[in-house]
């Protein structure tokens, strides 16, 4: 049995936009300049308080953004113009690996668990993962608790589980755990970085990623 873990931002869900704005409005609320697109895409993947620390460094409004932000997200989340899509493919090859008896899904995430199970809902997965693994779970990637507390609790050796995610921590959380790391390129991280941090394998698209995985259901037809 194998277990796939999957990260959420930038691996499954093209939030960027969102993600952006609402720590422009977190900023601001603060009386601070909001990081550059290439600085808030950077920290993607982080803990809230791990990802303020990096931006603003260890004496900054650390809790006090990472409660603005929330705020803003939750208000961002519903106008339309901050929808967060599927990224191309993404929703199929889960639903293909979902169907495999040889197989078990897991989340590993920096979202709180409110948003992985919105997440769940509004995409009808409910009952398909078998460990989903949040910010409010273990502490931030790149630490390999998340995916400890996956394979525990999937049932699942370090040789049979994969991590796929489009940033260094999500790559260096991998290697720390001791399973294998995928990166996907359409993330928000450099694809060199994600090399350079433990990728075995960084892939261009949802159908190279489920290439990666043949079985007797990974085949549409």
């Amino acid at each position: 049995m194998k277990l796939i873990v999957f990260d959420v931002d930038g691996t499954l869900v093209d939030s960027q936009h969102l993600i952006v704005a609402a720590q422009g409005m977190a900023f601001a609320e603060h009386g601070l300049a909001a990081p550059s697109r290439t600085e808030s895409l950077s920290v993607v993947g982080l803990s809230l308080p791990q990802a303020f620390r990096r931006l603003v460094g260890e004496d900054g409004p650390i809790e006090g953004l990472s409660e603005s932000y929330k705020r803003a997200f939750n208000i961002l989340r519903l106008d339309p113009n901050y929808e967060e899509p599927l990224f191309p493919g993404m929703g199929e090859l889960v639903a293909r690996l979902h169907a495999r008896d040889d197989v078990r899904l897991g989340i590993a995430t920096g979202k709180a668990r409110r948003g992985v199970d919105r997440l769940i809902e509004t995409h009808g997965w409910a009952g398909w993962f078998a460990t989903t693994q949040s910010a409010d779970d273990a502490p931030s990637k790149p630490d390999p608790a998340m995916l400890v507390q996956a394979m525990a609790a999937a049932g699942a050796e370090p040789g049979a589980t994969v991590m796929i995610g489009d940033t260094t921590y999500d790559m260096a959380m991998a290697v720390s755990a001791g399973v294998a790391a995928i990166g996907v390129a359409w993330g928000y991280h450099p694809v060199g970085a994600l090399f350079g941090a433990g990728a075995s394998i960084v892939v261009d698209s949802a159908a190279d990623l489920g290439a990666l995985f043949p079985g007797p259901a990974s085949d549409p037809a």
